[in-house]
């Protein structure tokens, strides 16, 4: 497709901007004839009985009110209505808050407009719901330590990974805080209160909420990712639960990390039915559950049976359609009382592989989710020329 030249800003939400037009049509088209086909269940109450056709739109994808104005009307225009809207990704917010500093995309400081009130006011005037999607466990991302004073790496040194010779994970990715302690918890809760008790959302969808421990490029080719977190205070409280160290048993060292992010989840959904009972509460979770509890130590088996969430979205980006519908099928047969919301990703997919896992989304259960909103619509600069973020990545 041909990126548009010298767009004005103003004529932004006259056009879609979309990147790969086949892609869009065939998004476009489904949207507009399936309705509620296909649909077997909701959210009750909370959801009104519709399907939900969300998408993720990251923090990489506005600046701006008439970014977010701009955003929204795509996502009306294509047949989205549950907006995903990325306000917390390490330790920063998108919003004024009395907690945590403003985000470094937006300058690390006041913009001079609240995104996140933003947000509300422009989806909801198209009917649309709206989700504050907030990282859970990253504290920060970069190559280089945040300036800003209270920022969590800065001000809580002592709540980051450490290995067992005492060193912090090292910058470059996301590094992580550590949710065995109570104090970390009680942090990450305080947030997500302050976001639905301030805020008109119409939910809450956490992401990353497992331990982010796989390898990445921060990373020496070779390296082997440490056995985080083997401070002396964690090591401490482990040995007192177990009576061990963690190479004498490493089965329970694994069950003790796991409950501590499920605790996390167990708290929020406290909170949540005490401040904001009619809100929603999801999850973005790996696509396969037994995997992701045994590398992630993230329990969504559990999650479900207890009732911690209304909607699960696990992330079912495979390219291979048996692959996928084995996946959704799978986690289908565990939802309990829980939407399943299959995760589809639009970024580097053929149309026509897109357009046959929406369709088999829809035929068995109605509820999908798109990754992301910049796979399908272009951003634009106070010029109005497409704008390619390099920093923007393939996950929030």
């Amino acid at each position: 497709m041909t990126k548009p030249q010298g767009r004005k800003r103003g004529h932004g939400l006259m056009a879609l901007g979309l990147r790969v037009a086949t892609l869009a049509v065939a998004l476009t088209v489904l949207l507009s004839v399936t309705g509620c086909q296909g649909l077997r269940w909701g959210l009750g109450g909370k959801y009104g009985g519709q399907p939900i056709k969300a998408v993720w739109v990251t923090r990489w994808d506005y600046k701006t009110p008439g970014d977010i104005a701009r955003v929204m009307h795509n996502c009306k225009t294509a047949g989205f209505n549950t907006i995903l809207f990325q306000v917390r990704g390490n330790g920063t917010v998108f919003y004024p808050s009395k907690i945590e500093p403003w985000a470094a995309e937006l300058g690390g400081r006041d913009p001079g407009f609240d995104p996140l009130a933003v947000a509300i006011k422009e989806a909801h005037a198209r009917d649309m719901k709206i989700h504050a999607w907030a990282n859970v466990i990253p504290g920060w991302r970069g190559e280089k330590p945040p300036n800003h004073p209270r920022q969590l790496y800065n001000a809580h040194p002592d709540w980051f990974w450490r290995d067992a010779n005492g060193k912090r994970q090292p910058l470059g990715w996301y590094v992580s805080v550590n949710p065995v302690y109570p104090e970390v918890r009680a942090h990450i809760v305080s947030v997500m209160k302050e976001i639905v008790t301030r805020y008109d959302v119409d939910g809450l969808h956490l992401d990353y909420v497992r331990f982010p421990n796989e390898w990445n490029d921060s990373w020496p080719v070779g390296a082997t990712v440490p056995d985080y977190p083997r401070d002396p205070r964690t090591l401490g409280m482990f040995k007192r639960v177990t009576g061990r160290v963690p190479r004498q048993a490493p089965a329970a060292w694994n069950a003790f990390r796991t409950e501590a992010v499920t605790q996390v989840v167990r708290d929020i959904r406290k909170m949540m039915l005490k401040s904001k009972p009619k809100a929603v509460l999801s999850a973005a979770l790996g696509a396969s559950p037994d995997e992701s509890r045994r590398r992630h130590f993230q329990d969504s088996r559990r999650w479900v049976s207890e009732g911690l969430l209304d909607a699960v979205y696990p992330m079912n980006y495979s390219d291979s359609m048996p692959v996928y519908s084995k996946k959704l099928v799978q986690w289908n047969a565990i939802k309990g009382d829980a939407a399943v919301v299959t995760g589809i990703m639009f970024d580097k997919r053929p149309a026509a592989t897109v357009r046959q896992q929406l369709d088999y989304a829809m035929e068995t259960g109605g509820h999908f989710a798109a990754f992301a909103y910049n796979s399908l619509f272009e951003r634009f600069d106070e010029n109005g020329q497409p704008l390619i973020d390099k920093q923007s990545p393939s996950r929030a």
